[in-house]
């Protein structure tokens, strides 16, 4: 997949007359899937390569002011639409002159004149330009005037309701893994570079990989069974504990939760690797021990669960 940054650069004549949708796709979950697919049957029809526009930033931090916590980075994102098939990925920045242009201008002025689209999918409830106007009722005798094939994609319903990020939002940060994952198509799960620590988890006897989360959603503190693997490789049984130590970090009460995940049996060094961790369900809660014999002993129990 070719991604593109910005709009400088790009060129109509560099593409194959695309089929296009835009929107944030954050989580790649059931109903972005469906939409891509959609798109590849779309493209098929056109002779158009399948084409995502997509956003640096969520649009809710320009239009409120506080973005939604992402369910998935942007590289993360971008690996996904790659899987999914997409052709190019073409990211911009969602900033104030983006924000303020009609959906008219962005139709005409990118979407053509940038990108030379054959057609146009939109996603359930999608839109684009200033207002959210842009809608698939809006748009569509615009651009059929201009030539360009225009198709809404249904929304992917559960449980009645249609598949959201926000729902998708809602069910993890309330622990609802269950649900999360049925929203998704996969389990919950989280990506980032394993760090070094204080080796405290190696001093117990259950080495850990420290793993940088930024700033995505996450399920509540406790330990978790998880599958991990570093980025493309194999998965592996692991326990995880998502908190903040009260047993040996007495004064991190408020500090933010880290994710620590140890994987039995696994010998290999983990530093400045990417590790991919699922959630596969709750084990506990997190909890303060009286001493580190006590913490040790939960640890192997919490072990021997998972590895069973």
């Amino acid at each position: 997949m070719r991604t593109l940054h910005g709009l400088e650069g790009l060129d109509a004549a560099a593409l194959r007359r695309p089929t296009v949708t835009v929107g944030t796709f954050d989580g790649l979950h059931r109903g972005h899937v469906a939409l891509i697919e959609q798109l590849g049957r779309l493209g098929e029809r056109t002779g158009g390569e399948r084409l995502v526009v997509t956003f640096a930033t969520h649009p809710m931090a320009v239009i409120r002011g506080a973005p939604p916590r992402p369910l998935v980075a942007l590289p993360r994102r971008l690996e996904g639409l790659a899987r999914l098939g997409v052709d190019v990925a073409v990211v911009l920045p969602f900033d104030e002159s983006l924000r303020a242009l009609t959906w008219q201008a962005f139709f005409d002025d990118i979407l053509v004149a940038r990108l030379g689209l054959s057609a146009l999918l939109f996603g359930y409830n999608g839109n684009f330009g200033h207002g959210g106007l842009g809608t698939f009722t809006a748009v569509r005798p615009h651009a059929e005037a201009l030539g360009v094939v225009v198709e809404e994609a249904p929304a992917v319903l559960l449980d009645g309701r249609p598949v959201s990020s926000t729902r998708i939002r809602d069910a993890i940060e309330s622990g609802d893994l269950a649900t999360a994952e049925r929203l998704l198509g996969r389990p919950a799960d989280v990506a980032g570079p394993v760090v070094r620590g204080d080796g405290r988890g190696r001093q117990l006897g259950f080495p850990t990989a420290n793993v940088e989360t930024g700033n995505v959603v996450l399920p509540p503190a406790g330990v978790y069974e998880v599958r991990a693997r570093v980025a493309g490789g194999e998965w592996h049984r692991a326990v995880a504990n998502l908190g903040r130590r009260p047993t040996v970090d007495a004064g991190a009460a408020h500090a933010p939760l880290k994710l620590e995940v140890h994987l039995p049996g696994f010998a290999g060094d983990l530093y400045g690797e990417v590790l991919e961790v699922a959630f596969v369900r709750h084990l506990r809660e997190e909890q303060r021990f009286p001493d580190v014999g006590a913490l040790v002993a939960q640890i192997r129990k919490d072990v021997a669960r998972v590895v069973s």
